[in-house]
């Protein structure tokens, strides 16, 4: 996932991740949370909005009754990894369960980090290939971020940053329930959080609107209204299950890679109206995709009418 307004929710003290989620966290930097970050942390009490138990919502991507367990062949993978866009149909294949917990998952877990970070800038119509230009995004990275998602300097020269700060399994190739996300979106700060097999028990009744981009999606944003908060129950990168809540950015960030492993898109979950404003760009991601593979695009967003996904979970 790709959010654009982080500022705001840094200085917000009402955005939550709760204290029992602490201890469970895959630190890659051994050190304590960032002072910076602190004032963002509460007791699992102090959701602002009830919880609803997810029992009364329609069943949603993929049934947990038929979930199948990753064999070390679907774990497998080659770095670095590359991230699947749209509409490659991966992105909507069944997620293994993972059941092995071993140093090949961390492996995948830091190469899934390393991708959500990434910055990579192309030369697209002079050279017809793409071409790292690291030294040039490092020097642009603050004015792209803050002040152009995407731009187009004399028609000819595209660059363009991932800003990730969040990524799942699927989105690198490899289909299975796992999720990685960092709320502040930048290396060495915040807090990198690592879910495996995460299931929603409850959610919030206040939902709300809000501007996301995905990876799988280059240069796409538009508003998806979602549950402000959340309950989940999940496993950590050692195989120990716990639960937490979350809500505001954090929940938003979750949701949206929750939805990856239901083969589930952020588009699926826009009005008409949102929906119309980028069916050009989906086109185009379309054709992209016809043009490299030679293959029909298996989605066509022109005739496609919405997907019918609940508001809420599937019961876990």
């Amino acid at each position: 996932m790709a959010c654009s307004t982080l500022a705001t929710w840094l200085h917000s003290s009402s955005s939550v991740i709760s204290h029992s989620l602490l201890p469970f966290l895959f630190r890659r930097r051994p050190t304590l949370l960032p002072s910076n970050l602190r004032p963002l942390m509460s007791t699992p009490n102090r959701l602002r909005n009830p919880l609803m138990e997810v029992h009364a919502q329609a069943k949603r991507g993929f049934s947990v009754k038929e979930d199948e367990v990753a064999s070390p062949a679907d774990l497998s993978f080659e770095a670095p990894l590359k991230i699947v866009e749209y509409p490659d149909p991966i992105l909507r294949t069944k997620n293994k369960r993972i059941d092995t917990f071993d140093d090949n998952l961390k492996k995948l877990v830091d190469e899934m980090f390393d991708v959500m970070y990434n910055i990579i800038g192309y030369i697209t119509d002079v050279l017809g290939c793409g071409i790292l230009l690291s030294s040039v995004i490092r020097i642009l990275r603050f004015v792209i971020r803050f002040t152009i998602r995407y731009a187009i300097f004399a028609k000819s020269i595209r660059i363009y940053e991932t800003d990730g700060i969040g990524l799942s399994a699927p989105q690198v190739g490899i289909n299975v329930q796992l999720m990685v996300f960092n709320p502040v979106g930048e290396r060495g700060e915040g807090e990198e959080i690592i879910l495996v097999n995460p299931r929603v028990s409850k959610y919030s009744k206040k939902v709300v609107l809000f501007n996301e981009g995905c990876l799988s999606f280059p240069g796409i944003y538009a508003d998806v209204e979602r549950p402000e908060s959340v309950k989940i129950d999940a496993r950590d990168i050692t195989g120990a299950r716990f639960v937490f809540n979350l809500s505001d950015l954090p929940a938003r960030v979750f949701q949206h890679e929750f939805d990856h492993l239901q083969g589930i898109l952020f588009c699926d979950r826009m009005t008409e109206e949102v929906l119309d404003n980028i069916r050009a760009e989906l086109q185009a991601l379309e054709k992209k995709y016809e043009d490299k593979t030679g293959n029909p695009s298996p989605e066509n967003i022109a005739s496609r009418q919405r997907r019918k996904v609940a508001a809420g979970f599937g019961k876990s």
